[in-house]
């Protein structure tokens, strides 16, 4: 980083005050205001919207120009040509592996997906209609009460070792949480599967007959994992370094993140698209739909167009976009009233000027929300499927964090309560 400098001039201050400016690789520079509170001063930015609380070295995004870098990499040629586990060994590690490294790391993480034996006993105190993620919260947080041996946050080892349980067993006990709900055995993980592979076959595969995956399902579970792996400094990644920097154990940091990421405004969005269709219901009311959409005293909005980051096209939902139509082609879905009307939503958002004109284009939400109903995954589920995806973003930047320098995180406030007054006796009010 390199450094310049701001000057900044406050009415009733005798002189200007000066801060450092840091240059990143790219993106904009920031002003370092830390010793701003040694003037008796704050900034005031709800939301963090123009914050920058850490410099990191793991993804970058650029929402003007469409961009999305994983260390440096477009998110267009991982999705094309890599897969989700060489993915998560180049978010945590920074640099792409050799074959070697790569077979290793797919190997370590194979031989972590089983759980615990008494982690299924935990499923039994939920009941059956729980929402899958409040059972996640729970499951992911107990987690750090069965491997003692991995919860030393200063010990690089135990940091590598807790990565590797937590991307290896998420998607376990994802697919557990599902046979839960619906009543039925939990299936083990098998060796043999890839990691897309053996999700699918947890979530599907029952004791009574074989279940043999579809390698087109399979890629496009992959992608659905790939994209979601890391969105830089949102809301349930800043919730993890919030909990990390306190030194609280990597499992319960990651609840943190799943509870973050289970509001509506934050991994709700695809959930949302289907709520969305399922209130359209039919082809012949999409022009009233997509009306209401256009007049801004209307509180009815289309979910899974345009992004709170992206000005431009998402660059995820390019992909997401041809996997969707390589699932619905192969398992002859094309006529699915629902379905027919988000394709028909599709063609409207990138034909209709209005759509065009302010870029509401289709986002990587709108594309895995019909990619998981294809797929027979109930929509309580989606934000579970995003949770899984997203844990190596979560504990790679947890690690950067805990690998550098940091302090635990005190955000400061504008005080608008009463001012100092005394205290008056109960029978004198």
């Amino acid at each position: 980083m390199s450094e310049k400098m701001a000057r900044l001039t406050i009415d009733g201050m005798d002189e200007a005050l000066e801060f450092p400016v840091y240059s990143g690789t790219i993106g904009p520079d920031v002003v370092d205001v830390r010793s701003l509170v040694s003037k008796g001063l704050f900034t005031y930015d709800p939301g963090f919207v123009s914050t920058a609380a850490t410099d990191s070295a793991i993804t970058f995004i650029d929402g003007g120009k469409g961009t999305l870098l994983h260390r440096g990499y477009p998110i267009e040629q991982l999705a094309e040509q890599s897969d989700f586990l060489e993915v998560c060994y180049l978010l945590l590690n920074g640099e792409l592996p050799s074959t070697e490294e790569k077979a290793e790391f797919v190997n370590t993480v194979t031989r972590h997906t089983m759980v615990h034996e008494s982690i299924a006993d935990f499923f039994k105190g939920f009941r059956r209609d729980a929402h899958p993620m409040a059972i996640m919260c729970g499951v992911v947080g107990a987690l750090s009460a069965f491997y003692h041996d991995s919860l030393d946050i200063t010990n690089p080892r135990h940091r590598e070792v807790s990565a590797f349980r937590l991307v290896a067993k998420m998607p376990t006990l994802a697919a557990m949480t599902y046979k839960h709900g619906i009543g039925q055995p939990f299936i083990f993980p098998r060796n043999d599967l890839s990691f897309a592979e053996n999700f699918l076959h947890m979530m599907f595969a029952t004791p009574a007959e074989e279940y043999k995956v579809n390698p087109v399902l399979a890629n496009a579970m992959d992608k659905i994992f790939l994209l979601h792996a890391d969105h830089e400094q949102n809301a349930s990644t800043s919730t993890v370094r919030l909990a990390g920097s306190s030194g609280a154990n990597p499992f319960a940091c990651i609840a943190s993140g799943i509870a973050a990421l289970w509001g509506p405004a934050h991994g709700g969005a695809n959930e949302a698209v289907l709520t969305m269709l399922e209130e359209i219901g039919d082809e012949s009311k999409i022009d009233e739909f997509v009306a209401r959409a256009k007049d801004k005293n209307d509180p009815f909005r289309l979910m899974g167009f345009g992004h709170r980051v992206y000005k431009n096209y998402d660059p995820r939902a390019t992909v997401m976009r041809q996997c969707c139509d390589e699932v619905l082609a192969e398992l002859g879905l094309e006529n699915d009233p629902l379905l027919k009307i988000a394709k028909r939503l599709e063609q409207i958002a990138l034909e209709d000027p209005y759509f065009v004109e302010k870029k509401l284009y289709p986002n990587v939400d709108f594309y895995s929300g019909i990619i998981l109903k294809a797929l027979g995954i109930p929509v309580e589920m989606f934000t579970v499927i995003f949770a899984t995806g997203r844990t190596i973003g979560w504990i790679s930047h947890w690690n950067e964090m805990i690998s550098g320098s940091y302090k635990i995180g005190r955000p400061r406030q504008l005080y608008t309560g009463a001012a100092p007054r005394d205290f008056v006796a109960l029978d004198k009010r």
